[in-house]
């Protein structure tokens, strides 16, 4: 009987032991993210005080986070603001604080909004740029963000396919890869493009015959890019 007992107990106080674990509760979390940008004007902004301006936000690749703000000059577009070239719309080019963590997409785009509402910028023209991990981060903003972009031009970065379908279906896409890609293959471009036109998306492709990682080099010297990103403008 004592023991019919004991292992009554035993069995009582392992469900409760079990019951214990799970728990209902709720965290209000807060995260915050420091953002040093580079801000670009084209000349036509100061000469034309009463027009609204296109804004292209260009995020950088993995080699540029988590230093000095100058090193985001060295690729894409700041790097051809620094050579002297002129764009018609306004260039916002923030930095990745973590050498070694994803960029926070959605403190990028509480910067852009905050850049948008403080600026002359026709909300209809906001344009959206990256280069490998910034590449990634565009995918991922087309996707968390989807009607907020009349553009996206994505270079070499790493794309979410299983999601391809929550970018917005009349958002005009242009990518660029290097076929013989070492640190991100090729063929994360390849599929996603693959499933983009499955879908009816309107999508350019360039593939570049025998060029690894450093596709930025050719993508951003690319002048009908930028005459391509200007055309475009959300209905």
């Amino acid at each position: 009987m004592r023991l019919v007992l004991l292992c009554g107990c035993l069995l009582f106080l392992q469900s409760c032991a079990g019951q214990s674990q799970l728990i209902d509760s709720e965290l209000e979390t807060i995260t915050t993210e420091n953002l040093q940008y580079y801000l670009y004007y084209p000349s036509e902004y100061e000469e034309n005080p009463n027009d609204e301006f296109g804004i292209l936000l260009f995020l950088h690749g993995g080699g540029e986070s988590g230093g000095e703000l100058e090193e985001v000059k060295k690729n894409g577009p700041p790097k051809l603001l620094v050579d002297g070239k002129e764009f018609p719309f306004l260039v916002l080019a923030p930095q990745n604080p973590h050498k070694r963590k994803w960029w926070n997409i959605h403190a990028v785009n509480q910067l852009l909004d905050s850049i948008i509402e403080s600026n002359r910028v026709d909300s209809k023209r906001i344009y959206l740029s990256g280069l490998s991990r910034g590449g990634s981060a565009a995918w991922d903003l087309a996707v968390q963000y989807p009607k907020k972009w009349a553009a996206l031009a994505v270079v070499c970065g790493m794309a979410p396919v299983p999601y391809a379908h929550w970018i917005h279906k009349e958002l005009p896409i242009w990518v660029f890869h290097g076929d013989v890609d070492k640190v991100i293959a090729v063929e994360e471009s390849d599929n996603m493009v693959a499933k983009l036109k499955e879908m009816g998306y309107d999508v350019t492709y360039t593939r570049y015959q025998d060029v690894g990682h450093n596709s930025w080099e050719r993508a951003y010297t690319t002048e009908e890019l930028y005459e391509w990103m200007a055309k475009q403008k959300q209905d």
